[in-house]
């Protein structure tokens, strides 16, 4: 088995997230499937908002654009607020996928995955434009196994058993694609 670069990137900036800890619990599972996860936090980079022109000179706009280009598949664990996911998971992909100049984005063809905290089970579906947005533009792989969690699906800290079996499940598929989709022969770029 070829080890895989499958970074988990936290898009909460509450410091007691349950989006952040989904995240930890992501790159545990996918480090002990044999490949390279850590959990780079936003809430400690100092990315800008998008601006479309300083945030590009910040050292976290290049560590990230870098992190993602190089990566073989990325997560993003993010909260779900007012039915959408968080502005910073928008920021981040605003950020990282921006063009013109000189920059091309970091995001085409990788394959992407969605871990969500919610307080409700009822926006399951509010990554859809999100996941839109990424296959459009950027001709990602949007893993189908959202690994959606609301409040009701943790048992003190831990998520109940059936739920953690979805996380494995989603973290599974997002190693297998990401392997699959390695060799691939073709190099997107934007087109219509």
């Amino acid at each position: 088995m070829v080890s895989l670069r499958l970074p988990v990137i936290s898009c909460s900036l509450d410091p007691v997230s349950s989006s952040r800890r989904l995240a930890e619990q992501s790159a545990a599972l996918l480090t002990a499937f044999g490949h390279r996860s850590d959990v780079v936090d936003l809430a400690t980079v100092a990315l800008p908002a998008f601006d479309n022109d300083r945030v590009f000179d910040s050292d976290a706009f290049g560590a990230l654009h870098n992190l993602i280009r190089e990566a073989d598949g990325v997560v993003l664990a993010f909260p779900v607020y007012n039915w959408a996911p968080s502005s910073t998971v928008k920021s981040l992909i605003e950020a990282t996928g921006a063009t013109g100049g000189r920059r091309r984005a970091a995001w085409f063809d990788k394959v992407v995955t969605f871990v969500c905290a919610a307080g409700l089970p009822h926006s399951y579906m509010a990554t859809g434009t999100l996941a839109e947005s990424l296959m459009l533009d950027f001709k990602c792989v949007v893993n189908p196994y959202t690994a959606y969690f609301s409040e009701r699906d943790w048992e003190a800290d831990a998520l109940s058993e059936e739920r953690a079996a979805r996380l494995s499940k989603t973290m599974t598929v997002h190693a297998e694609l990401a392997s699959l989709l390695r060799g691939r022969t073709y190099r997107s770029d934007w087109e219509v």
